[in-house]
Order: structure tokens, then sequence, then C-alpha cells
């Protein structure tokens, strides 16, 4: 084929690429039903053109688009490789944990029950083989769900739900695919009915040797490009790479779902990378793959529509029926996650509810596209599988694609219309009346600086800042006098202002490179809860949102365990100084808030809420403290060193700023200007670097800042130190029980807990111990010991506390007060000890 030809027709297509999306905006259509009714058009006039006596002057392009090496392998290690890792790139992935039950339950069980739905019921209605059924189940099970998460973007639906169904998009394409790999073998083979239960059994070792290829091929890349600091391409060249050799080697050395390869190399990626690249080389590499995978997706679509008319050739009239099947089918395995599932998982405290008209959008929205397409496209260019196998699966997967395209994706948004989903809520017509009058607060401000440094004309001045200045007094007075919103919900309103605001100051941070990206993310994640937290359960969503932005994790507790259990002291060391480096970093954003409460938020909500947002930033900043002096006392400097990394980091933003201005003022040439800026990079990656944290080494020092230990020899104390377990407890965790067998004394090395017995209450804080009185006196607890602050405990066990009491004075003269403050006799107590 003529490669002029050839170039020519694949440039026509990106231009109906460009032209599809604004068409497909105008239209209020999903871009891919555009992409795809395009797709479809050109197959169809290539073939009347080239068939038709009419002309023939059109047949050598007709020839040439027909013509295109369009295959299967094309789509599956050209095409899919590029969407998979980008989605996985552009994900927040730790907000996507917060949904992994929902998500996981959308994407790999409802895929496997849409599989077994369509494949059964295809079965039972026709003459086809089950492991024929079960195929084309597999193929029709993938969604994309780019129509209806554009569509709830436009119409202010909350995040968590359209990350919901971004996640979905993710692991359901692997799932699908991996299950379309298991029973494709199964058709080739000839195996007509396959034992389900040992094809699913296999499903999991497909899953498992595609992730760990794809985690161990991001983690080599990830170093790679980590020793390619200075040289952005080659780190894009590498990132590039990565998907496509996951993929083949999952595929064709491992046997391995390469898929689930591509998906583990992305998000591998992802959560590695910030802490190894540079921040603007990062966003660099994303906005790469964004474009990439736009091309990707609309040629895929394209592409795939230009075989439509090919695989619907030999259509026959009990086709409609079957595909009718199909549709019945995979609706209603979709509406038995949604409306069966989902809700009970919902009620087990499993999964955050989704309401039931967004279940009902996300229904109609399960569009099929272009990789259903392309998998259908694998079966019919198969030798190993039988003609009317081939025949049948092409008619199906086509016919499906086609109704979820034209009929549910030209009707999804007038379902949401109808949904009321396009409705704003009253409380986000307060939030739009808010953000009118700030943004018109900040204009007047603005105006009136620019028309005093250009002199403008003053009664032109003062005529239009009257005319202004009525209109900012409407709309102020309006947002202050709105009685369609309770008064709670003004505080929702202000805290999602507040939360707002603390996203756009930790951005402004990390550009200015005073964050780092990997500190970013966190605190980036914890906005977005605190706003989410707020818009959906107000005051009591922010403030559990805030909690847990200082409170111990799972994966936290884990690695203390590894360290205190069995001396793998990495993993701790790792996130102790992430959790180092985020508390420093929340404390010095949390302090640029109060401004914004004084300024923009008293004007809009007035002093009341003003004073209440205050009073929860002060919460917020005492216990981001708190944890940090729990942090400094159990690792003495580390903080002082975290510090003056910021300040060496804040001096080269300024140093940049100032090379830039004596640039642009003409000061001096590019040739010292690239100088400076190869200096300043060098001095900018030597400061980027954390200090190292001996996790081991620390804790001789921690101990010798408690008084109850203040005597003992140093020899004593670093027996202490190998003999004393940490133990991390979160605001809210019981850490004894009444009633619970007495084996151990705990030392408070950080944080607060509450002591409850017989309806009287005591408070312990830093530098106290508990469980104590229950060893000495040989009896059952009598307390309830619960946290009330992000706590730091040293566990001792019962020998060495007994043991440790004779040596210490200081620590019998703490039990004697402890016990005075109980009524229990000291004496009786201290020998008892002894005895």
């Amino acid at each position: 084929m003529d490669i002029i030809l050839v170039t020519t027709v694949i440039a026509s297509l990106f231009v109906v690429i460009g032209l599809a999306e604004p068409l497909a905006a105008r239209l209020q259509l999903p871009y891919s039903v555009i992409l795809a009714v395009l797709g479809i058009l050109i197959g169809v006039s290539a073939t009347f053109f080239l068939r038709t006596d009419l002309t023939d002057a059109l047949n050598p392009v007709a020839a040439a688009i027909l013509g295109l090496p369009i295959r299967s392998n094309v789509f599956l290690y050209v095409f899919l490789p590029t969407l998979l890792f980008q989605a996985t790139l552009g994900m927040n992935l730790r907000r996507m944990v917060d949904d992994w039950v929902p998500i996981l339950v959308l994407a790999v069980v409802a895929v496997v029950v849409a599989t077994v739905s369509i494949g059964y019921a295809l079965f039972w209605v026709s003459a086809i083989p089950l492991a024929a059924c079960l195929l084309i189940g597999a193929i029709v099970s993938t969604t994309d769900p780019s129509a209806v998460v554009s569509i709830f973007r436009s119409i202010s639906a909350p995040r968590r739900l359209a990350r919901i169904i971004e996640g979905e998009s993710l692991l359901n394409d692997a799932a699908a695919i991996a299950l379309f790999g298991l029973f494709m073998g199964y058709v080739m083979l000839g195996i007509p009915d396959p034992e389900l239960g040992s094809a699913l059994a296999q499903f999991p070792m497909l899953i498992a040797g595609g992730a760990l290829v794809g985690w161990l091929g991001a983690r080599i890349a990830v170093w790679v490009m980590a020793l390619f600091a200075r040289h952005e391409l080659a780190q894009q060249s590498i990132s590039v790479a990565l998907p496509y050799l996951a993929y083949i080697v999952a595929e064709q050395s491992v046997g391995a779902s390469g898929v689930i390869a591509v998906v583990a190399a992305g998000l591998t990626l992802n959560l590695t990378a910030p802490g190894r690249l540079p921040p603007q080389a990062l966003t660099n590499l994303r906005e790469l793959w964004d474009v990439l995978a736009h091309w990707a997706g609309a040629l895929i679509f394209i592409l795939a529509a230009l075989l439509i008319p090919r695989l619907l050739e030999e259509v026959r009239l009990e086709d409609f029926f079957l595909i009718a099947v199909v549709v019945v089918a995979a609706i209603f395995a979709r509406a038995v996650i949604l409306f069966g599932l989902l809700p009970l998982l919902t009620a087990a405290k499993l999964s955050p509810a989704v309401e039931r008209p967004y279940r009902v959008a996300i229904l109609w929205g399960g569009l099929r596209g272009a990789v259903t397409l392309a998998l259908a496209l694998a079966v019919t260019e198969s030798v190993r599988v039988p003609d009317d196998i081939q025949r049948i699966v092409g008619i199906l997967a086509t016919g499906f694609t086609l109704f979820t395209l034209l009929a549910q994706g030209t009707t999804l948004r007038w379902i949401i219309g109808r949904l009321g989903l396009d409705q704003l809520s009253p409380i986000d017509h307060a939030l739009s009346r808010q953000v009118i009058a700030v943004a018109l607060q900040t204009v007047r401000e603005d105006v009136a600086q620019t028309t005093e440094n250009y002199d403008l004309n003053r009664d032109i001045v003062r005529s239009e800042a009257k005319r202004f200045g009525e209109r900012l007094e409407t709309a102020v007075k309006t947002a202050e006098e709105a009685t369609d919103i309770l008064d709670r919900d003004r505080i929702a309103l202000g805290l999602i202002a507040l939360a707002g605001h603390e996203r756009d100051t930790i951005l402004a941070r990390v550009r200015e490179r005073t964050i780092s990206a990997r500190m970013a993310d966190l605190v980036l994640s914890d906005a977005d809860r605190l706003i989410e937290g707020a818009r959906t359960q107000g005051r009591s969503g922010y403030q559990r949102a805030a909690r847990r932005s200082v409170a111990y994790g799972r994966t936290f507790r884990a690695a203390a365990v590894l360290h205190g259990r069995y001396g793998v002291s990495g993993p701790l060391a790792r996130m102790t100084a992430d959790r180092f480096e985020m508390l420093l970093s929340q404390r010095l954003i949390l302090r640029d808030l109060g401004t914004f409460i004084d300024g923009r938020i008293r004007r809009i909500h007035g002093r009341r809420v003003a004073e209440l947002l205050h009073d929860l930033l002060a919460r917020r900043i005492e216990g981001i403290e708190t944890a940090l002096e729990g942090l400094r006392l159990q690792y003495p400097g580390y903080a002082e060193e975290l510090e003056r990394r910021f300040i060496r980091r804040t001096a080269l933003r300024l140093e940049e700023r100032e090379y830039t201005l004596m640039r642009e003022d003409g000061l001096f040439g590019a040739e010292v200007y690239t100088a400076l800026m190869q200096e300043l990079a060098t001095r900018r990656t030597a400061a980027e670097g954390r200090p190292g944290l001996d996790l081991a080494v620390r804790r001789g020092a921690f101990i010798e800042q408690f008084p109850l230990f203040a005597d003992l020899e140093e020899g004593a104390l670093k027996r202490l130190s190998r003999t004393l377990k940490t133990c991390y407890v979160d605001i809210g965790d019981v850490v004894l029980r009444k009633e619970s067998p007495a084996r151990s004394v705990f030392f408070i090395a950080s944080g607060a807990v509450e002591l409850e017995s017989a309806g009287q209450t005591w408070r312990l804080g830093r530098g106290e111990m508990f469980g104590q009185m229950s060893i000495l006196t040989n009896r059952v607890r009598r307390v309830d010991v619960r946290a009330i602050a992000p706590t730091t405990l040293l566990v001792l066990d019962e020998d060495r506390f007994r043991r440790l009491l004779e040596r210490s004075a200081a620590l019998r003269e703490a039990v004697r007060a402890s016990a005075e403050k109980r009524g229990i006799d000291p004496v009786d107590l201290i020998s008892g000890g002894r005895g």
C-alpha cells in the first residue's frame, strides 16, 4: 500500500479526532458516541465508494481506508496498554483506597456476575456451546465509563461517585480481559462445556502473575528514571516503554494477564514516582501520557468503528433476538450488583452509600466501546476458532456495543435530567452565591489597584466603581440573607471554602517547591477528604476527616509490628519520616488559613461562623502540635533537620525568582542565566534529600526524656530501651478493658488517654503511666482506658516492671502518688510490688 496514501488517511483521522470533541459538546452527546458514529460513517462511505459504479475517483482512498492494517493485536498490544497505563497515572490512589469496596464490587464481582449471567442466558436460548457463551459474556462485560463520568462532572455530581466510576473502569477492563483470555483458551481447545469452578479458579493466578510482573517492572523503571534526574526526556522515554514491556513479558513469558501487569505497573509508578522524581518532571510525564491516551482512545474508537460494517455483513434475523438476550442479561446483572449487593455492603458498613438516582445513572451509563470490539475482532481473526462461533461472537458483540452507544449513550443525559441530577441542591445554590460574593470582592480590590496604576479618568473610575459596588452589595446581601439553608449548612459552606483554600495553598506550596511532591499527594488527599466530609456530613464530617489526617493508619501499625516483633525497621522508619514531614507540612499550611477566615469567610458568613471555624482550626493545629511533640520527643533532632530542609528549599525558591526577574530586566544574558540555573538545580537536588531516620539509635534518647526513668544509670537505660515495645493508638481506640488480665504496664510517650471506672474519669498525658495498679494489687483491671488523641505508648511486661520498680526511686514515687489519687494505701502497694 502506498505509504503516502496511508499517511494521508491517518492524518485525516487525526483531523476527525480534533473535530469530534467540539461536535460532541455542541450536540451534548458523549464523545465516544460521536467517535463511533463518525467511524461507522467513514467505514460505510468507503465501502460504498469502493463498490459503486458511480465513480472510481475515490477508489484509492476507499481502498486505503478499508485496507488499513487493523488487527486485534494492534488494539491489544498498542492502544490498550496506553489507555490503562494513563488511567492509573491520573488516579488519586489514596482517595481510591477509601472506596475500594464499591470499586472492587463494580469492577471484579460485577464482571464475573455479568459474564456468568450473559453466558448462561445465551446457552439456555441457543445452541451455542457454553464456552463460547461465556466468552461472549466476558467480551461484553467491559464498560466504558467516560460518558457517565463526563456528564457527572458537568452536573457537579459528588467527586466520590465519579471516582468510583473511574476506579471501576480501570479494574473492569483488566478483569474482563483476563476472563476473556481464560475462556478463549477453552474455545480454541475445543472444550465446549468447561467446568466453571475450575475455570474461575485459574483467574486469581492470572491476576497474581500479572501483578508481580507489573510491580517488578515499575520498580526497576523508577530506579532507572531516578538515575536520570536531570534528563526529563529520558525519563519520559522509559515511562513509555514500561507498559508495553510489562504487557509483553506477562503475556508471552509468564503466561499471566498482560492487562493486570500494565495496571500494576501504572499503580506502582503512581505511588513511588512522587518520592523519586522532581515534581515538574512528574507533571510533564503525566501530561505526555494524557495526550497519548487521548489519541489512543480516539483512534481505537474510530478504527474499531470502521470494522462494524464488516462484522455485521452476515447478520441474520434470529441474531437480533440473541442481541436482545445479551442486552437484557447485561442490564439485569448490573442491576443485581447496584441494587442488590451494593446496598448490602452499605448496610454492613463496608461501603459508602450511593444514592438511588446515581445508581440508576450508573446502570444506564454502562456503555461498551472499543475494547469490546477489539476483543470480538480477536475472536474473528483466530483460525483456531470455528467459523460459526467467529460469526456469532462478532455479531453479538458489535450489536450490543451499538445498542449501548446509540440507545443508552444518546439518552443518558436525558435520563440524568429526569432523575433530577442536573439540578443544584439548596447547599449548592448557596455555595454558588458565596462564590460570586467572594469573587466580586477580590475583583473590586484588583480593579481598584489597576485603575490606580494606570491613572485613568477619575470620573469614569468613580462611576464604574459605584456601579460595581452596587452589584457587590447585592451579591453579599444575597449570600448573607439566604433563607433556604440552615445554620449548619452555612457552617458546612464555610468549611468547604476553608478546605478548598487549604487545597489551593498546598498547590501553591508545591509549585514553589517548599512542599515535596511526595508530601503533596498525602496532604492533598487529606484536603479532598475535608471537602467531601464537610459537603456530605457538615461539621462532623470535617472533624472526622481532620482526625484521620493525623491518625495512625493500619499500614503504620503493621510496620510497627514488623519492627517490634521481627526487627524489620525499614518500613517503620520510612513511614515515620513521612509522618514527620506530613505533620510539618500541615502545620505550615494551617497557620496560613486564619487570615482567610478573617477575610473572606467572615465577610460572607458572619462573625459567628468565622469564630467557629477558628475554633476548629485551632483544634486541628493543637492535634498536629501534639503529634509533632511526640515525634520530637521520640526522635530528637530529626524535626529540626526537616525544618532546616524547608528553609533551604525556600531560600532556593527565592533565589531562583531573583535570577528570573534580573534576566527579564536584561541585567545579564541567557548564557549567565543558564549557568546560574544549572548550579541552582544541583543545590536543589541536594536539598531535596531527606535526612535518614535511625529508629534504634533514637530509642535511648527518647527514654531519657521520661521523668520516671531519671535516676537510672546509663547501662540500665540501654537495657530498658531494648526491652520496651512501642504501641501506636488512634483517637477513640480502647487500650485496656475492664476485667482483662493484668500483664503489662504502659508509659505515655505522646498523646493522652482517659481512664474510666465506677463513674469517675481520669486523664493522663505524656510522661505518665497506667496499668501498674492491677499488677501490684494482683487484681483484674477495674478501668477502661481509651485514647483521646493519637498516642504513642511504651509497653513493659510484668516481670521487667517489677524489677525496674526495685531499682528506680522515681518510679516508686510515681506509683505511690498514683495510688494516693485512687485511695489505695501506697505502703501496702509498694511492699506488694517488692514481694
